[in-house]
């Protein structure tokens, strides 16, 4: 396996750990009844600094709200395009790779969106009409900074034209740093929120172009146990993870990826 890409498989799992220790972080760390109905929030020092920052612009958050849909419907093409595979190969196993990970990749965000509305961590700074909603981590974020980047990894190799492809790439680039960024001055997200689904989204991504990137040059039982392995490395060997545990994974990306 490519040198490269154990860098982004290690990268990846060290984002993904970084999520679930913020997402403790959050439940735990200088907690107080910041938020609308006296609503306990993580960080509350910090985010009630950012939040009295940036205030509240609710034309901006409706506008992010609507610019929302821009990524489904990115999700619903390479949904679609995967569809067309399989009915014309008469068989989901012959649709490409790429696509069948990016499908995986879609459904772990759904999945993370459900979640954590049914076990909410933080709720919105402001109401939404007259409601308080769930915020942690923000979902548009997450959609944005998972669908986007993939978007061009995909476009990077499926389009031809260099000129049509920058384009196309830098296009996609400006809307998804608009998204967030309007998603965190519109002031409907703590600032906790933003960092939440920029943790998670950011390990997803690397981890789809990890796997594509893979492919040719890896035995995926040999993946397997290289997750298993890190879990339990950063499970049990001490319940904190601390510096010598990090030390442990590319280590153990060595052991388990490299070619025999």
């Amino acid at each position: 396996m490519k040198k490269e890409n154990r860098k982004y498989f290690t990268a990846a799992i060290l984002m993904l750990i970084a999520f679930v220790l913020w997402t403790v972080a959050v439940c735990v760390v200088d907690v107080q009844a910041i938020g609308p109905q006296e609503s306990r929030v993580g960080f509350a020092t910090m985010n009630r600094f950012v939040h009295n920052l940036t205030g509240v612009y609710m034309d901006l958050y409706t506008i992010t709200d609507w610019l929302g849909l821009v990524p489904v419907v990115f999700v619903l093409g390479f949904g679609f395009l995967g569809l067309i595979q399989w009915i014309k190969r008469k068989s989901i196993t012959k649709v490409d790779f790429d696509i069948l990970v990016l499908g995986v990749i879609y459904i772990i965000v759904i999945g993370a969106y459900l979640f954590f509305e049914m076990f909410p961590v933080n709720f919105r700074p402001v109401l939404i009409e007259g409601y308080l909603e769930a915020s942690y981590p923000s979902s548009t974020t997450l959609l944005v900074l998972c669908v986007m980047p993939t978007a061009m990894i995909q476009f990077s190799f499926r389009i031809k034209n260099p000129i049509v492809k920058y384009g196309v790439q830098g296009s996609i680039g400006v809307f998804t740093i608009f998204m967030v960024l309007g998603r965190l001055i519109s002031g409907v997200h703590w600032f906790s929120d933003i960092l939440g689904g920029i943790f998670l989204s950011t390990g997803l991504v690397l981890m789809y172009y990890a796997f594509i990137e893979t492919k040719s040059t890896c035995d995926f039982t040999q993946v397997g146990f290289f997750f298993i392995h890190s879990a339990v490395s950063a499970c049990v060997i001490h319940p904190e993870i601390h510096s010598n545990q990090l030390q442990l994974l590319p280590w153990t990306l060595q052991k388990y990826l490299s070619p025999h």
